[in-house]
């Protein structure tokens, strides 16, 4: 797979970049929590996608060449950078408040909880990266890949796993760098996972065969007994 140089500059932002946003701005070395975030971030990211080139070689060239698909859905064009940027800004106003406040807003049980539900969305997430080699970075019908219905691992749990695990992080990573305001942010990253979710959902099911029959008996797309 070639890559420009404009995406292996964005992806080294992303991957290497962002999860130290909070220790940069912050400009607390100290800072343990964000150390944790930071190379659980990093490491998550590697090791997810090693072991998904392991069992699916050619689902991160998929990735790789997400924005440059013709028949990528224009809706999604929009939805997807703005899902990417809005996980980007979380760290940066979790850095801003420590900066500004530098105080701990959330006591020790309460963020070691949150760690565990972090880790359960990281989990949940890279199991459905690895388990779907078509888990794409945009919504389009993988035609010339032989796109069909993947219904094992999380799969069979919720429609849309993936979405469901970064939710989870999103949710509890507020109180793990002691950032009340970033769940401004959040709030508005799970208004377009929502939506994102929604729209991709009815593309599958009008234009993927058998997603019809597997959403009726995969009843939710992100939480079960909810939605």
């Amino acid at each position: 797979m070639k890559i420009s140089p404009l995406q292996l500059l964005l992806m080294l932002v992303v991957v290497f970049l962002v999860p130290f946003l909070p220790l940069l701005i912050s400009g607390r070395r100290d800072w343990w929590e964000a150390w944790v975030y930071a190379l659980l971030s990093v490491l998550g990211f590697i090791v997810s996608r090693l072991l998904a080139a392991r069992r699916n070689p050619d689902i991160i060239a998929e990735r790789g060449r997400s924005m440059s698909h013709a028949n990528t859905k224009s809706w999604d064009r929009v939805l997807s950078p703005l899902v990417g940027l809005g996980a980007s800004f979380l760290p940066l106003v979790a850095g801003l408040e420590m900066r500004i406040q530098g105080v701990s807003e959330f006591n020790l049980p309460l963020k070691l909880a949150a760690l565990l539900l972090i880790l359960a969305g990281y989990v949940f997430s890279s199991a459905a990266l690895i388990t779907n080699r078509f888990f794409s970075g945009v919504v389009r019908i993988q035609s010339e890949r032989g796109h069909h219905v993947v219904s094992s691992g999380p799969y069979a749990w919720v429609r849309h796993p993936g979405y469901a695990g970064s939710l989870l992080v999103f949710l509890t990573l507020p109180v793990w760098l002691d950032s009340p305001w970033s769940y401004l942010l959040t709030a508005l990253f799970l208004a377009a996972i929502v939506l994102r979710t929604h729209l991709e959902d009815q593309t599958l099911q009008a234009e993927l065969p058998g997603y019809a029959e597997y959403a009726h008996k995969v009843r939710y797309r992100l939480l079960p007994g909810v939605w």
